[in-house]
């Protein structure tokens, strides 16, 4: 089973990013108005249509598709989903909708970001057409039919962000602004989270009120979009903090990209190893990945504000 009841009418699909397990999922709303948040990449999107599949939702059903940014590994999907959902209308943040609608812009950002990767990891990137896009503005709110979803902007992992608000569940979809759960680490019962810092409008301190920002509704739930829900909000924003200024100090006097995510990779390495993490576990395939794209993050931020 790829999908996965997470009580209160809400359901997560695995979309199997770049080929890993529990890194990326779409959340699915089963109201009268059916929804959907975050598509990730379209190789994911099969992922998504065999996961509405189990939960007997067929993709006419589909009235909403939601991202909360539009970084290839959230939205890049969005196109290719919204071919299979015809009464579907695509909701994103103002300024994100032009790059949906023509995406060639989005495309040699990523391509920048992740070379020869590109085409395995995000290809094909279709377009949306303009009229299927609401632009959601900070504040909106969005009823699905007996359950109102409000919408917040939170800059600081991007510009083009919003969050959104459940009151239902009292949970709050972070997408990236309040980093990433490794839900590989769950099996082990030990819960860690870290920043995602990639380029190119990383802001260490817009990321900060941000968070701040979304703390205000006082959720009894996170919904990470990499990877699943944490019922420990306060643990979850905690660490994700500190590991924010670990990353700001470490970065101090560092100009290089690959020199800093190898010092990132070591500080974390030791911290996992001293819990008891063995240098063997399938996370650290994570962080190698992970840790090269959010030194570039910094670094750029540290080029442009210096």
């Amino acid at each position: 089973m790829s999908a996965v009841s997470l009580g209160y009418d809400l359901s997560l699909i695995d979309l199997h990013d770049s080929g890993f397990s529990r890194r990326t999922g779409s959340y699915v709303f089963h109201e009268s108005k059916k929804a959907i948040i975050e598509t990730s990449a379209s190789p994911s999107v099969p992922y998504l249509l065999d996961g509405l599949k189990e939960l007997e939702i067929s993709p006419e059903e589909i009235e909403y598709v939601i991202v909360t940014h539009i970084h290839l590994d959230h939205s890049g999907g969005a196109g290719l989903f919204l071919q299979s959902c015809p009464n579907a209308k695509l909701v994103v943040h103002p300024k994100g909708a032009r790059h949906l609608a023509d995406p060639s812009r989005l495309i040699a950002s990523a391509k920048r970001v992740y070379g020869d990767q590109f085409d395995n990891l995000f290809d094909p990137i279709v377009p949306v057409p303009k009229e299927r896009i609401i632009e959601m503005e900070d504040g909106g709110k969005l009823d699905l039919g007996g359950r109102e979803l409000t919408f917040i902007h939170t800059p600081g992992h991007a510009n083009h962000h919003f969050s959104i608000y459940d009151k239902k569940s009292n949970g709050i979809f972070t997408g990236d602004t309040a980093g990433i759960q490794y839900a590989q680490l769950t099996d082990e019962a030990f819960p860690f989270y870290l920043p995602t810092t990639s380029p190119n409008q990383f802001n260490p301190d817009e990321m900060k009120k941000s968070i701040q920002k979304m703390m205000v509704f006082q959720p009894e739930r996170i919904y990470f979009g990499h990877y699943g829900m944490t019922e420990d909000p306060k643990t979850a924003i905690d660490m994700v903090l500190e590991w924010l200024d670990v990353f700001m100090e470490t970065a101090e006097g560092i100009t290089d990209a690959g020199e800093l995510a190898i010092l990132l990779y070591s500080r974390a390495q030791q911290y996992l190893f001293q819990n008891g993490i063995d240098d063997d576990h399938p996370v650290y395939d994570i962080l190698r990945i992970d840790f090269p794209v959010c030194s570039q993050g910094i670094i750029l931020y540290k080029e442009l504000n210096t």
